[in-house]
């Protein structure tokens, strides 16, 4: 996917990307730039959480349709987050969506958004997810 190269050629640290079990449309995405003037970027400094880890899952027929996006850890409230984790913002609507957004700018809104939506760690600190056992 063409999306993949852009993104590691980049190399800008705002996010990276790991391919979930080799599979090019099931990507974890590590957000590592939040806006550093938001209680959220406060709650992740206190709690030493360095990125905001987001599974995003390509339909077939990418980019025509937009990908599925949540968050895995940490656990977020408020904004457009979920309580499993699901993003619900319009960009990643049918009627919202354009073949001509990137994952990098699809990334930077969601960043934005988290700003905009006051989105805190839950009970206003991050809290670790664990996921089956371990870490995320």
């Amino acid at each position: 996917m063409k999306e993949l190269q852009e993104i590691r050629r980049l190399g800008d640290h705002f996010i990276t990307v790991e391919l979930v079990e080799d599979n090019l449309y099931d990507w974890n995405v590590k957000l590592h730039q939040v806006d550093k003037d938001s209680a959220l970027w406060q709650d992740m400094k206190e709690t030493s959480t360095e990125f905001i880890l987001l599974n995003v899952t390509f339909p077939d027929n990418f980019p025509f349709s937009p990908p599925f996006m949540r968050v895995l850890t940490p656990r977020l409230e408020n904004g457009y987050v979920l309580d499993g984790g699901a993003i619900c913002m319009e960009l990643l609507t049918p009627r919202g969506w354009s073949s001509a957004y990137t994952v990098e700018a699809v990334m930077r809104q969601f960043a934005a958004s988290l700003v905009k939506g006051q989105v805190r760690g839950e009970g206003g600190v991050v809290h670790q997810t664990i996921q089956h056992g371990n870490r995320v």
